[in-house]
């Protein structure tokens, strides 16, 4: 069975700094495109950073230059190391990967881990 399993996450004050990890496992040939989204109370969830297989990566306005995104595709593992955290990042984050298995090529989604910057 392939699932994403996101940890890091936990209560931070502002201007502190998470890292957060998403770990795809089960019978998997490639993952590619990974991303992280965030999901605020009461709002839609919203895409945070992006990172192609070659690693490539792309970031929403409201996260650059705090947050960055990385991959080990050896560990099929995805983080997200976020820095100078503000109360309005609170909310929860999930991780999702476009990945190649027996099912075929399609996204996957994570159960999603909470964050929250609060003093």
């Amino acid at each position: 069975q392939v699932q994403l399993v996101e940890s890091g996450g936990g209560l931070v004050q502002p201007g502190g700094s998470l890292r957060l990890s998403c770990v795809a496992s089960g019978t998997i040939f490639r993952v590619n495109t990974m991303r992280w989204y965030q999901q605020a109370p009461g709002k839609q969830r919203e895409l945070v950073a992006s990172i192609t297989f070659d690693g490539d990566t792309d970031y929403a306005d409201s996260v650059k230059g705090r947050f960055t995104i990385s991959r080990d595709n050896a560990k099929s593992t995805m983080y997200l190391q976020m820095n100078s955290l503000k109360p309005e990042d609170t909310a929860v984050f999930y991780c999702n990967a476009h990945m190649f298995t027996t099912d075929g090529v399609r996204d996957y989604w994570g159960q999603g881990t909470q964050v929250t910057v609060s003093s």
